[in-house]
């Protein structure tokens, strides 16, 4: 299990990273693939406990959050919404009888709520200043905080953080992921300061509390998450990822990060 998590993160962080060095549109492009595919996973977790909506809206929904992202400009948000909102609307209507309120209900909320996070990371990269440095750093605190949390809760893990939600979590874990998510930001700025200057990043002071941060409320996606997926009976959101499940799984926490970052630095740091 964790050669398997440790290979597949091997293939993907270069990848990752790769693409958020180059931006623009092939790093809206890779950021809509994947919560595409988040988004499908969240879609098909609610219908396990027999929501029939229509997955479509939900996708709609994300794709609008992170063009509005990408290109502010173009003042997209009012009418889209307005669009995807009275289309699934009446597509209620229509299938009135084989769904009903609540099935509407459910790819809207989750388009909402993964299209608006992650629709952040698109901003975030976006700044004409901060952008690069910003995103790599808000990335990499919440793997390390993230990967920290895993092998120490693992090894030494005893007192439970939330054991209805999911037993496996750890106070030691939680604790430790605050605390690498909290060293690996003051690294990156300090990195960011050494490689490009100090106009392109934050100081290490301001990278070492974003990360701090990160660490201590990143963790409620990946809890917020966990409840949905214990109340649909299943472990994984999908099983896209080996050792790491589905592409849900993988950005529960990353998305609450990309909101963490950037009005952490839209409001303290530019």
């Amino acid at each position: 299990m964790l050669r398997t998590r440790l290979l597949t993160a091997i293939i993907l962080v270069p990848i990752t990273v790769g693409f958020i060095y180059l931006g623009g549109l092939p790093f809206l492009g890779l950021v809509i693939c994947l919560t595409t595919l988040a988004e499908i996973e969240f879609c098909q977790l609610m219908s396990r406990r027999g929501f029939r909506g229509t997955h479509v809206f939900g996708i709609a929904l994300v794709w609008l959050f992170l063009l509005d992202g990408a290109f502010p400009d173009w003042s997209l948000m009012r009418p889209g919404l307005a669009a995807v909102l009275s289309l699934s609307l009446g597509w209620l209507v229509f299938r009135f009888g084989r769904s009903n309120a609540t099935d509407w209900a459910g790819p809207i909320a989750s388009g909402l709520y993964v299209g608006l996070f992650a629709s952040s990371f698109v901003r975030l990269r976006g700044l004409s200043v901060h952008g690069l440095w910003s995103t790599l750093l808000a990335a990499a605190s919440m793997v390390m905080a993230d990967s920290a949390a895993y092998f120490v809760g693992t090894r030494w893990g005893k007192h439970r953080l939330a054991p209805v939600v999911s037993p496996a979590k750890t106070w030691e874990g939680y604790a430790s992921g605050i605390a690498a998510g909290g060293f690996t930001g003051c690294l990156f700025a300090w990195l960011g300061r050494l490689v490009v200057g100090p106009g392109a990043t934050m100081p290490p002071s301001a990278g070492f509390l974003l990360g701090l941060l990160i660490g201590t409320v990143a963790p409620l996606g990946d809890l917020v998450v966990s409840a949905v997926k214990r109340e649909a009976g299943v472990k994984d959101s999908g099983q896209l990822l080996p050792g790491h499940g589905g592409m849900l799984d993988r950005l529960d926490s990353v998305l609450w990060a990309g909101v963490l970052a950037y009005h952490y630095v839209v409001w303290f740091v530019s």
